[in-house]
């Protein structure tokens, strides 16, 4: 081997480096292990920790040393999956930028446009190309996107802008602008919300020119909270109320109203006596007030007062909303009344009337004074602070201050509150926080406060977000993943145990077979693992559940160049060379190289699309695949050569062979075209039955293909799935309940407001679902424990994820991309390399075949399993890696059938190509050996979240193995002309 000494000092150099990357990971680690014990479970006291210590130096090298943020900065990031956290993706509504950017236009084909855009959007299209597709269709040329009622208006004119002459195609390059200026808008404000949220290591990414922005919380454990943190608008408005005597006779003739057209069911609760039934009648007149009797009233649960119309349950909040927005009631408000906002309060939680104790949730109703423009008295854009706080009566608060216009805005605001004995009310994202009055004259100076019924936090994170600004539009969680710290720990757990088992059963295995030779290729891959995860160290990597997964099949895949290359090292000892000869014919381009070149590229350009095409863990997976197979190349080449030259320098023993295996392979002889007929008629059996249940029975599709919400939810003692399936169809309509793992761990999915993108919806589906659950748990299993996060947590939901239709639709529409692409491009590259279509037909052969064969599989058995089948995100993955590997293999198979084609092997065609099949026998073996049993270690201890990812790879490596041999091969062979199999018969025994 030529510069011996250049690869010892690389390889030497390249070790520190990995050694001094992996350092930084180590001391974090420690760090962070201290601050989990100083915090004991406190997540916010274990924030602040850290915080404390972020400038000091934690690390000294001797020569330099480095902060604890510095050393933070550059460790292995531990991916959700790992360490327990909450992922968001949001969509910053695009139709919202486009409504204020037309100054919320109501020219019928903008909003038509609109709307068939939300409908017709197709995967991977944007919302902004699929409203102008829409634009253009309905418009047909009558309406430009320049019209002064859409575009054209005041707020877009100027430099930049648009103007009444501008084309159509102009103008989409203006809003496009725009638009990606309200992202980056969001991006910011999103960005300022998180970094004062205070988690560890917070991380937030605009992905590509979606208007999608990628939210990781890597410890965060406060779910409702985070989600609601992430979503508000934060767009703060100061409305005058009217009170109750003011808005009172309009609620009563309201009633008479619904009373007349409505079919009120039958309550037996009865109607507070305040201020408001007051007005309805007097105590003789009680027939119009018994319950059942009253539409609007009856849902009155507690009394109000002042502003405050009155208090209702939250569940009867649509109902209400439904009443006051009939045309026929709002029709009863005469004069400056008729632009009331009816806008309700916070939830909070009141003493039930009834159990004299009990606490209840209720809402405020409130009746904002409005006007032509649906305009606030003052709007919140005028606060420049905002800081958490205590009022007067020492409860948390939220107090503002306000630049110089608001101050004077304020002040006469304020002022006319105080002459009319009148109130404020505070409304932050159309939600009252509160209505105080105003008792002692105008408030100069501009400071106003929020009040009412906070805790701490949630005064934290109101000032937090009014710090941070308001969003440009809503920004709606279209994917989330919640997991769990104690699920991460497991994961961890499960990974290093697949880890290390692989490991030893390689490195034994590598012994046993190769003996010597096999030591040095154990050595080659300690060294591959440490380039590989010194390697994801530099380049701030995060590490995936998957990632490990790719790290452990990275340990099965790295010997692959050593057992070619001592494969053919053997056959050219048996041929007579010496052992130096023997290894250098190996290592040569004729020898081994070309076939390790050729099947690692095909490998590559599979594990380049699943990063392309790939998102979040799976972009991990091909992460570590990636980087595995350069390192495992390099090593298995160089690093191992070096221990074997210095053999051949030294003593001068290797014989690539133990006792054990010497005979193994060595008179092996099979006819494989010989059964061609009988392999054709099998794999066609198999794919029609593949095809048929594919179109009969279908998959179970996972979330990420159709959209929903899945919840991993441990019980303290075994459930039966049906009964829970019942339980939880009767509340959302329809659900699906399954034992995941053991049975006291059910996976619950359903597609309930998935479509809801508020923290609302997601807020009501979690409550639903404690509430649904509740009687399999112990009481001390609360709302908070059953759903938030926490270190050491058993039961409840551990893992909760949520995919919208749209999101769904794009995972979709990449899956079908990835696996098409992948296929076509090393297709492409077998033409390339192999100079012969007939190559590239075989291989392809193959791959379909293996892909309809897994397919089938998952089709077939997928109801009956006792682990999870779905086909999702990690499905594909597990696809594209066998594909890769199924390629792997056919090029290593096709590479010796091109050997033996141009050699001088004597025999007819058929014989040549069988005894090229058969001399590559040892090495399919061994290869899909080590595979399939580095594969099993993972679906056995590997964890129940990747079984299903582990058995699709597991199926297609010995499919793979199957297809390489008895697929790709003959299809290869009777594709090639007889007159080329003439000649190349003649070629081969002319000298016969």
């Amino acid at each position: 081997m030529q510069n011996k000494g250049l690869i010892k000092f690389f390889a030497i150099l390249f070790a520190l480096v990995s050694i001094y990357q992996l350092s930084f990971t180590f001391v974090s680690d420690k760090i962070q292990s201290d601050a989990k014990s100083f915090a004991g479970g406190n997540t916010e006291k274990e924030v602040k920790y850290l915080d404390s210590i972020g400038k000091e130096k934690v690390f000294n090298l001797g020569f330099t040393d480095f902060t604890y943020n510095e050393v933070k900065d550059k460790q292995i990031n531990k991916g959700l999956d790992l360490e327990g956290g909450i992922n968001v993706i949001l969509q910053i509504s695009v139709k919202d930028i486009l409504k204020g950017l037309s100054n919320n236009s109501k020219n019928p084909v903008f909003n038509k446009s609109l709307a068939d855009a939300t409908t017709n959007q197709k995967g991977n299209q944007t919302y902004l190309d699929a409203f102008f597709e829409a634009f253009e269709a309905n418009a047909n040329g009558t309406t430009k996107l320049a019209s002064p009622e859409i575009f054209a208006n005041r707020s877009l004119q100027g430099d930049g802008g648009v103007d009444f002459q501008m084309t159509d195609a102009q103008v989409q390059k203006v809003i496009k602008r725009k638009v990606d200026e309200s992202v980056e808008s969001a991006f910011g404000v999103l960005r300022e919300r998180i970094d004062k949220f205070g988690v560890t290591q917070p991380n937030i990414q605009k992905i590509g020119e979606t208007g999608r922005i990628l939210v990781e919380l890597p410890g965060a454990k406060d779910v409702d909270r985070i989600k609601r943190l992430l979503q508000g608008k934060a767009e703060l408005q100061f409305w005058e109320t009217y009170k109750i005597e003011e808005i009172g006779n309009f609620l009563v003739a309201a009633n008479d109203a619904l009373k007349k057209t409505e079919v009120a069911k039958v309550e037996t609760k009865k109607v507070a006596k305040d201020t408001l039934s007051a007005l309805l009648t007097d105590e003789k007149d009680s027939t119009t007030t018994k319950a059942g009797k009253n539409p609007l009233f009856d849902k009155i649960i507690a009394q109000g007062g002042g502003p405050v119309l009155g208090m209702f349950s939250p569940k009867d909040t649509a109902v209400v909303n439904g009443y006051l927005k009939r045309p026929d009631v709002k029709n009863l408000l005469a004069g400056e009344q008729r632009y009331a906002k009816f806008v309700w309060g916070k939830p909070t939680s009141i003493e039930d009337a009834k159990t004299k104790g009990k606490k209840i949730d209720a809402v405020e109703l409130y009746a904002l004074k409005g006007n032509r423009n649906d305009a606030p008295s003052m709007a919140g854009g005028v606060v420049t602070d905002a800081t958490d706080t205590f009022d007067q009566m020492g409860k948390p608060a939220v107090s503002m201050q306000m630049n110089s216009k608001g101050a004077k805005e304020w002040e006469e605001l304020t002022g006319r509150a105080y002459t009319s004995k009148g109130y404020i009310a505070i409304v932050l994202d159309n939600v009252v926080y509160s209505a105080p009055g105003v008792s002692s004259g105008p408030i100069a100076g501009g400071r106003s406060e929020i009040s009412g019924n906070f805790d701490i936090t949630e005064t934290k994170d109101l000032a937090n977000v009014l710090r941070a600004g308001k969003l440009p539009a809503a920004a709606d969680i279209v994917q989330s993943e919640v997991v769990g710290p104690s699920l991460g720990q497991e994961a961890i757990d499960n990974g290093t145990t697949s880890a290390l088992v692989g490991l030893l059963l390689v490195s034994l295995w590598m012994m046993v077979y190769y003996g010597k030779a096999g030591w040095y290729a154990n050595l080659a891959l300690a060294v591959n693992l440490l380039f590989l995860f010194g390697i994801l160290a530099s380049l701030g990597a995060v590490l995936t559940l998957p990632g490990i997964a790719g790290i452990v099949l990275t340990m099965g895949t790295a010997v692959d160049a050593n057992i070619i290359i001592y494969e053919r090292a053997k056959e050219e000892l048996r041929a007579g060379k010496t052992l130096n000869e023997a290894v250098i014919a190996s290592y040569s381009w004729k020898g081994a190289m070309r076939s390790i070149v050729d099947a690692n590229v095909t490998h590559i350009l599979t594990g380049a699309v699943l990063f392309i095409f790939g998102s979040g863990p799976i972009k991990g997976f091909a992460t570590t695949l990636l980087i595995g197979i350069v390192t495992s190349l390099f090593t298995s080449i160089f690093i191992a050569r070096i221990f074997i030259d210095r053999n051949i320098a030294g003593k001068n023993d290797l014989s690539f062979v133990t006792n054990f295996s010497k005979n193994f392979f060595t008179n092996f002889h099979f006819n494989f075209l010989g059964i061609k007929k009988w392999s054709y008629v099998f794999s066609a059996i198999v794919t029609v039955v593949s095809i048929v249940s594919i179109a009969t029975n279908g998959f179970d599709q996972g979330v990420d293909f159709v959209g929903g919400r899945t919840f991993q939810v441990r019980f303290e003692k075994p459930v039966k799935a049906e009964e829970v399936k019942e339980e939880l169809t009767k509340v959302f309509g329809s659900a699906e309940a399954k034992v995941f793992g053991n049975d006291n761990q059910l996976k619950i999915t359903t597609k309930y407001k998935v479509q809801e993108h508020g923290s609302e919806a997601d807020e009501e589906v979690n409550k639903l679902l404690y509430e649904s659950l509740k009687k399999h748990f112990s009481a001390d299993v609360t709302y908070e424990k059953f759903v938030n996060a926490y270190d050491g947590k058993k039961v409840g939901v551990v893992m909760a994820s949520k995919v919208g239709p749209t999101v769904a639709e794009d995972i979709k529409t990449n899956a079908y991309w990835a696996v098409l692409g992948a296929m076509l491009i090393v297709g492409l590259y077998l033409v390339i390399s192999f100079r012969k279509w007939q190559y590239s037909l075989g291989a392809l052969a193959a791959v379909a075949h293996d892909v309809i064969f897994v397919l089938g599989i998952y089709s077939l058995c997928y109801k009956f399993m006792p682990f999870g089948m779905e086909i999702d995100q990690h499905f594909i993955a597990a696809i594209l890696t066998v594909i890769g590997y199924s390629m792997n293999d056919t090029v290593i198979v096709f590479d010796r059938v091109r050997e033996f084609l141009d050699g001088k092997t004597k025999g007819n065609f058929a014989e040549i190509v069988n005894n090229s099949i058969n001399s590559t026998m040892s090495r399919t073996i061994n290869t899909s050996l080590t595979m399939i049993a580095v594969l099993l270690i993972m679906f056995i201890f590997g964890g129940e979240s990747i079984r299903g990812f582990i058995f699709a790879m597991l199926i297609g490596i010995i499919v793979g193995t199957y297809s390489s041999l008895f697929i790709a091969t003959p299809v290869l062979v009777d594709t090639i002309s007889i007159a080329d199999k003439k000649l190349i018969e003649e070629r081969h025994n002319e000298n016969k």
